[in-house]
């Protein structure tokens, strides 16, 4: 269980600070992408493996989802539409955060008239079949990323990211760290500071190019 608060505060730091602040990992494929734009949610995954071309798991997945939970599927990239607006609809009146597709979605005008927050590799028309249960509730690889239920999924118009559930405490602390460094740099850079010199990156530059300026 992650902590409203902390649910709250990821998901306005967002996925590029909070992959930052892991250490810069658990990136997930930019490949999937923001369907709706200007969405941002964080929230548990909720782990859901479809057979290729086939659905049936997502259907399950929505009915067993807590509100909050992301869910996160695995399709194996098939281009079929695993998700359309009545699952979408199904989703949202349930509560669920949100969805992350390591395939595709259809039915993009219904998702942005919804506001749906879905993560997706694009669009496909092609549907998807209903027969193969696939797997709830067990460890994914979406996007290249190992996620477990449970473990923090951060998603904006950037991309997406997960962070183990046992890194989750250490992630919100450095989290707090960066957007307060980054608040700081911020009021440097507009008294005239350099970011050369404020991330220390003269010393990669030639003896030349590294002098200060004058």
């Amino acid at each position: 269980m992650i902590e409203a608060s902390r649910i709250e505060f990821f998901a306005r730091a967002g996925a590029a600070t909070v992959y930052e602040a892991h250490g810069r990992v658990g990136d997930i494929d930019p490949a999937l992408r923001a369907i709706v734009a200007g969405l941002a949610i964080a929230g548990p995954a909720f782990c859901v493996r479809c057979e290729p071309g086939d659905n049936l798991a997502l259907h399950h997945a929505v009915a067993e989802a807590a509100p909050g939970d992301v869910i996160v599927l695995s399709g194996d990239g098939a281009a079929c539409g695993y998700l359309g607006d009545i699952l979408a609809e199904a989703a949202a009146s349930r509560g669920i955060a949100g969805v992350v597709v390591d395939g595709f979605v259809r039915d993009a005008a219904e998702l942005n008239r919804m506001r749906f927050p879905v993560w997706a590799r694009g669009l496909a028309i092609r549907g998807a079949t209903k027969i193969h249960p696939g797997e709830i509730g067990q460890p994914v690889h979406c996007g290249g990323v190992r996620v477990a239920p449970g473990d923090l999924v951060v998603a904006d118009d950037d991309g997406a990211c997960a962070v183990p559930a046992a890194d989750i405490g250490r992630v919100f602390e450095a989290t707090g760290r960066r957007l307060a460094q980054e608040v700081e740099m911020r009021e440097r850079l507009r008294q005239g500071a350099l970011t050369l010199d404020l991330l220390d990156l003269r010393k990669y530059l030639s003896p030349v190019d590294a002098a200060q300026p004058r």
